[in-house]
């Protein structure tokens, strides 16, 4: 939860300093998040997109909401719509490597309309992401045109090496 940033803050710490990928599902409320030209969430993609009866061109400016959860509790968050969002911390002692575990708390918690927040599951073996793709390791803006577009027998290799 966007609110909670001492549970949030190591999270992202956490997740930059991990080799493998990292997916963090932030849970917000703020209703500009994600609102840039590429993306499928903006309010000018989805009012271009959406067939909805009608239009709603205001939303009324309200205070962040921000709280500090104790572990394995249950708050019912007010948010500024009027709607009521249940948020629980995971316990102190949760394993964040079981992989099933870590399914089944989502979905038993979400059948009683909570949503979890915390790390939800970590594969600490997960090979570094950047190693797996052999992608370079000097930045891309300071690669030449050769480097960046090899031609079209380097891309033959590679579709060839994916199959």
């Amino acid at each position: 939860f966007s609110g909670d940033k001492q549970q949030l803050v190591p999270i992202i710490k956490g997740a930059i300093g991990h080799g493998g990928a990292a997916f963090i599902d932030v849970v917000s409320p703020c209703v500009a998040f994600n609102n840039h030209a590429g993306s499928t969430k903006s309010y000018d993609y989805v009012r271009a997109h959406n067939q909805a009866v009608n239009r709603v061109d205001f939303i009324d400016l309200a205070q962040p909401v921000e709280t500090d959860i104790a572990p394995d509790t249950v708050i019912e968050l007010a948010q500024p719509d009027g709607s009521t969002l249940r948020l629980r911390k995971l316990h102190a002692g949760y394993d964040p490597t079981d992989r099933l575990s870590a399914m089944n708390h989502v979905q038993t918690h979400q059948a009683r309309g909570e949503v979890v927040t915390g790390l939800l599951y970590i594969d600490r073996e997960a090979s570094d992401l950047h190693a797996a793709l052999h992608t370079s390791a000097a930045p891309l803006n300071s690669l030449g045109a050769d480097r960046l577009c090899p031609g079209a027998d380097a891309l033959a290799r590679l579709n060839r090496s994916l199959r």
